[in-house]
């Protein structure tokens, strides 16, 4: 198998198991959100430090903490990233599968937005029709929802925020993880074990079953990634980037099928706004690869790309 094969099917295992994501958490009923993001964050971090030990890359994650800057970056995407985890945990446990697809579907857009205000990007005109279209799916769905999608809305700038925290910082997936789990974990502990002390946690009171799939969270939650990073190293990123709409397509899927959440009209008008605007946007894009670059003498220099 060639390493580009391997690598679409990485890339592919990684998206896979994100989609399945909303089959997991409603596992962990009766814990609440809060509870199981401090999980997540404390079974990971003790899931990749083993990873990292195993690697031998130890050394290269104290050179990492060592880095001010780099750590700065790692520390703000450690906050949006929580952030980020426990919205689409309390999404998809309070039934809004389909509204936590949504946030990934328009992530890309949101992202090309975060270049532009973050970095002084600027945009061609064919990424602000996208911009604009997804504006107007927006609002539609505020109407449809009768507020704002603001789980959809958090959910993409908050991860759109943690994908330029991580390229500002330019760490590895392990790497990455490890310290921003390691951020977070002294805060996460104290919840569980204040919790624990109250008796209000579910963590050893719902049977051995429950206290695997809480332990579990740290698995599920690294093993995606960890492919996700063998992938990137082996395939293009557009390639990479078209494989991302699996995700969203399988959460919005099993929001449907599996359980059973209703869509209007003006839902799926407002959707459809939303891939009509993720079509145009990656057609652009495409498109802007397969054309050679200009040189010096055919015209000027093109803006900047998202």
């Amino acid at each position: 198998m060639t390493e580009h094969r391997r690598g679409l099917w990485f890339g592919l295992g990684a998206y896979l198991g994100w989609g399945f994501f909303p089959l997991y958490w409603p596992l962990l009923k009766p814990a609440g959100a809060t509870e199981i993001l401090a999980h997540r964050v404390v079974w990971s971090l003790l899931f990749v430090v083993v990873l990292v030990l195993a690697m031998s890359r130890l050394a290269l994650l104290r050179a990492l903490a060592s880095d001010r800057r780099r750590l700065g970056f790692i520390s703000i995407g450690a906050v949006v990233v929580a952030i980020n985890w426990g919205t689409y945990i309390w999404g998809v446990n309070h039934d809004h599968v389909v509204e936590t697809s949504l946030g990934y579907f328009i992530n890309p857009l949101v992202t090309v937005f975060l270049g532009v205000l973050v970095l002084g990007e600027r945009l061609r005109r064919v990424q602000w029709a996208a911009i604009t279209i997804a504006v107007l799916a927006v609002l539609v769905l505020t109407y449809d929802y009768g507020r704002p999608p603001w789980i959809a809305l958090v959910l993409a700038f908050s991860f759109g925020t943690y994908g330029l925290m991580k390229k500002q910082a330019g760490v590895g997936t392990t790497e990455g993880l490890t310290i921003e789990t390691a951020i977070l974990a002294p805060v996460a502990l104290a919840y569980l074990l204040v919790g624990q002390t109250r008796g209000v946690a579910t963590f050893g009171h719902e049977g051995w079953g429950h206290v695997a799939l809480l332990v579990g969270t740290g698995v599920v939650t690294a093993i995606p990634l960890l492919l996700f990073g063998a992938s990137a190293t082996r395939i293009p990123m557009t390639t990479l980037g078209m494989l991302q709409y699996v995700t969203p397509l399988m959460q919005f899927a099993i929001g449907l099928l599996v359980f059973d959440e209703s869509m209007t009209l003006a839902g799926w008008l407002g959707f459809g706004l939303v891939w009509l605007a993720l079509l145009v946007l990656t057609a652009e894009s495409l498109h802007r690869r397969r054309v050679p670059a200009p040189t010096p003498m055919d015209s000027e220099p093109a803006p900047a790309s998202a």
